[in-house]
């Protein structure tokens, strides 16, 4: 817990007028602290977010900053050029009395400043196609906003993250190391991966020969990361930045049908309940599509189930190389938990071979109907 007098202190470092009325914290992020305060302008309520890095998980921090200055600099110009409102479409960070976009304080605490979006709500689950839809209209609008970005200004801050061929590299030396004698257990499993593991370089393999640019990417394209407009229930501003960094498109767009269109939780034991929601994937792609369509190359187009695919595999992949190693990774519940995890990623992944030439069916038509080109 933070007094008013520390969050003042941090404040205080930050070139902003008026006088701190109060602060709150905002709970939705499970990495960073991040704060609501309020400032007195004037006799008029000014807004704006504070965070913590989280320099633990983002060691860093300096790549990161630059990350994200560079990648809301560029938004800010593009919103700029179109006539747009740069207070509620794009975060940026406001600058320390020294110029800084981030402040360390004597504890070695990295500290931010962003605008507040006001006006603004962002969903937690899916309750209806529409906001689906409109998820893939605003990754997609990211997409085309930063199509013309120097790809090269962006820091690689977590080397590999979607490198798929990698991630099963990575499975098979714990195999080979079986530290904690789990895999005579996951045979089957294994043998799911291996079948596949041909298809994991395929994404990597055609960005080495220039089929597929480089582009920014998200990285984390949950629906928790958009911000809504209360009044239109528009998608208006792309938040949580902090994984911004040089990638491929089907990053973003394959993850987000993960967990986007699945039908049901990540962790379901009972495997009858997992398969892929065609009208939800539709929904997305036109989403998508529509803001994205016009800035993507053909063969992205074409790949987007195989990234879907893809994707679920290698989140797949992850779950099962954290179970062989002994959950040292991520949190679980439950002895078994990253285990049925991995079974409800591997049951997505053979639902989406099933319906895969539907996907691409319903690609091709969006792409046709929304950008007047066949596939």
């Amino acid at each position: 817990m933070f007094t008013y007098d520390e969050i003042k202190s941090i404040l205080d470092n930050f070139s902003i007028a008026g006088k701190l009325v109060s602060f709150g914290p905002i709970d939705d992020g499970h990495i960073n602290d991040t704060f609501r305060v309020v400032y007195d302008v004037g006799g008029k309520e000014m807004c704006h977010l504070l965070q913590r890095i989280n320099t633990t998980v983002f060691k860093k921090p300096d790549e990161l900053m630059a990350n994200v200055d560079c990648v809301t600099s560029f938004l800010r110009d593009k919103i700029i050029a179109s006539g747009g409102d740069t207070e509620r479409e794009t975060l940026y960070c406001k600058p320390t009395r020294t110029g800084k976009k981030y402040f360390v304080d004597e504890k070695d605490r990295v500290w931010r400043l962003y605008n507040f979006v006001e006006n603004s709500y962002s969903n937690n689950s899916i309750n209806s196609p529409a906001v689906f839809f409109n998820a893939g209209k605003a990754f997609g609008e990211f997409q085309r906003l930063l199509a013309d970005f120097p790809i090269d200004k962006l820091y690689e801050t977590i080397p590999d993250f979607h490198n798929t061929g990698k991630r099963y590299r990575n499975l098979v030396n714990s195999i080979e190391a079986n530290p904690k004698g789990r895999v005579k257990y996951v045979s089957e499993e294994i043998n799911f991966c291996y079948e596949r593991r041909n298809e994991t370089y395929i994404l990597t393999g055609k960005t080495l020969i220039g089929d597929l640019p480089l582009r920014v990417t998200h990285n984390d394209t949950k629906l928790n990361n958009i911000l809504f407009d209360k009044t239109t229930d528009e998608p208006i501003c792309i938040v949580d930045l902090d994984t911004v960094m040089p990638g491929l498109s089907l990053y973003d767009f394959g993850d987000a049908i993960r967990f986007g269109a699945n039908t049901t939780t990540e962790d379901d034991k009972n495997l009858n309940n997992v398969s892929l929601d065609l009208g939800l994937y539709e929904q997305y792609v036109r989403g998508f599509l529509t803001s994205a369509g016009e800035s993507l190359v053909p063969e992205e187009v074409r790949l987007l189930p195989f990234s879907a695919k893809m994707m679920t595999l290698e989140c797949g992949m992850r779950f099962l190389t954290d179970y062989i190693d002994g959950d040292v990774y991520f949190k679980i519940h439950y002895p078994d938990h990253n285990l049925d995890r991995c079974h409800t990623q591997f049951a997505l992944v053979a639902d989406i071979e099933r319906k895969y030439n539907e996907m691409m069916e319903i690609t091709a038509k969006a792409y046709e109907e929304i950008c007047g080109k066949a596939l």
